[in-house]
């Protein structure tokens, strides 16, 4: 029986072989501040995730962060997950571990810039000036290129962890790719999801397990789903669809259905975070003030509270099409669990608990229309990142849906 790790790994869901190969390099790159002989390659400057949505490969990097900065290893090794040092890597409140999660739909060269110039100086309180890049696959070509260059010439002590879904040049460059040493994640085992879900977040046994059936391996998900009400209505009225387009003015009714529920929930997300930020921002700039100086303060302001705003609306239509995507992966495992079940394949269904209503679809539908609808889910996929207006997106994929051509 595989031992569940502990300290800072234990969020690190069915990876064992990538925890040992993290836990190894952590031990190393203690070894080497304390001025104590590593063999070559034990630790390197450069490590990219991969996985696929829901493998954990942010979660790995930040127990690989927080392992780094760890100040009480034991006989474990570095991560203990109850010193300051790890409980503040893992926040991503330390000092030293400096974490870029784009709030639109890339990430610029101005914030790469700077964040590059940051990671050339020294460690001020932990060990390693860590700089954790969350999805680097939104890295815009200049961004990718100041990367580059911070990569290939890197200070002493900074260690620069990239998290993508593969390490395909569409997702990293190569020249990036070839300076980094890549952990591969996998996606997590139902068993394993369970656990955690019972485990950590006190879930009852049978929530824990259904959940864990239904995410599609996505730890996430599996944990939202079970204790949302909301997520697993939004699923259920996804999963509803397919045999819920009887005539067009469905496709319409069930498109206006999906997009709104996507605006809904970005707004849920972003709405109590964009009053936070704005209210910080005009404190910082001095609002509320009554110096002299206020008036032409209030003037300067406005610039940056514009530059604010922008920001929000590009979080704001990145947190949709996210929650869109989540909606059309749903609907892609239901036509893979109708091909499952009608050609009899010995495969567990992505949903299980639509047993029915994907026995009812495998009886109504030919297998060569269904493969066709599942083309249609990923074409429409593909149009959404292409940045295609998200209510023609869906509306031509449920007219397609609909007819089955």
């Amino acid at each position: 029986m595989t031992m569940t790790p502990d300290g800072v790994w234990a969020d690190v869901v069915g990876q064992p072989e990538a925890v040992a190969v993290l836990g190894a390099a952590a031990r190393a790159a203690h070894d080497l501040v304390a001025g104590r002989a590593v063999a070559p390659g034990a630790m390197t400057h450069a490590w990219l995730f991969t996985g696929p949505p829901g493998s954990g490969r942010s979660v790995a990097a930040r127990a690989f962060a927080a392992a780094l900065q760890c100040t009480r290893p034991d006989e474990r090794g570095p991560g203990c997950g109850e010193c300051a040092a790890c409980h503040t890597a893992m926040a991503g409140t330390h000092a030293d571990v400096r974490v870029v999660v784009p709030d639109g739909l890339s990430i610029s060269v101005s914030e790469m810039r700077s964040l590059v110039q940051l990671a050339a100086r020294r460690p001020t309180t932990g060990r390693w000036q860590v700089v954790l890049v969350e999805d680097a696959d939104r890295l815009t070509e200049g961004a990718a290129n100041a990367l580059l260059k911070a990569v290939e010439e890197p200070p002493a002590r900074t260690v620069f962890l990239l998290c993508a879904p593969s390490d395909h040049p569409e997702d990293v460059s190569v020249t990036i790719r070839s300076r980094c040493r890549v952990v591969a994640l996998r996606t997590p085992s139902a068993d394993a999801i369970a656990d955690v879900l019972h485990r950590r977040d006190r879930l009852d046994e049978d929530t824990a397990r259904w959940a864990a059936s239904v995410c599609g391996g996505h730890v996430g998900r599996a944990r939202r789903l079970a204790t949302d009400p909301e997520a697993r209505a939004r699923r259920d009225a996804v999963l509803a669809a397919p045999l819920g387009l009887r005539r067009l003015a469905d496709v319409f009714a069930r498109a206006d259905d999906l997009v709104r529920a996507a605006e809904s929930e970005a707004a849920a997300v972003s709405g109590a975070l964009d009053e936070a930020e704005r209210q910080a921002l005009e404190t910082a700039l001095g609002a509320g003030g009554t110096g002299k100086g206020t008036a032409s303060a209030t003037r300067g302001a406005k610039g940056a509270i514009k530059d604010l705003e922008k920001r929000q609306k590009s979080r704001a239509t990145r947190t949709q099409r996210d929650a869109l995507d989540r909606a059309l992966v749903d609907l892609a495992g239901f036509y893979r669990d109708v091909l499952v079940t009608a050609t009899g394949a010995r495969a567990a269904l992505t949903h299980p608990d639509h047993a029915d209503d994907v026995a009812t679809a495998a009886r109504r539908w030919r297998p060569e229309t269904v493969l066709r609808r599942l083309e249609a889910v990923l074409a429409c996929r593909e149009a959404l990142e292409r940045n295609v207006k998200p209510r023609i997106a869906i509306e031509a994929l449920l007219t397609a849906l609909h007819t089955g051509d």
